[in-house]
């Protein structure tokens, strides 16, 4: 029946000068030039969040959690200090390695 778009789109012009009248036509314009401005200042708002957020996984991503190296290793962490955790994984891989900075302390029940 109708074979393109643009016949969809002649037909709805008309029938909304017919129902809606002249009047109605430049302010329904502006109300969907505010929608598409507010849908796009959403859909950056989006955008920047998960770039924020990408990056704060990537920080996260570069520090080690010693908690998970130590368990790996079968190491004890009940009731020990990061700093005790660390020297005994050095003790256990045999090497003198210093704690990173900003490394991951998690806290054990």
């Amino acid at each position: 029946m109708f074979d393109s778009y643009m016949d969809i789109l002649i037909i709805a012009v008309v029938a909304l000068i017919i129902f809606g009248g002249t009047k109605k036509i430049p302010e329904m314009a502006r109300n969907l030039g505010k929608a598409t401005g507010e849908f796009k200042r959403g859909q950056m708002e989006i955008e920047n969040e998960l770039k924020n957020g990408t990056s704060t996984a990537q920080t996260n991503k570069g520090q080690i959690n010693y908690m998970k190296i130590a368990e790996d290793l079968n190491i004890d962490i009940k009731d020990k200090t990061i700093d005790q955790i660390i020297s005994e994984i050095n003790e256990k891989l045999g090497s003198s390695a210093k704690p990173v900075e900003g490394a991951v302390e998690t806290k054990q029940n």
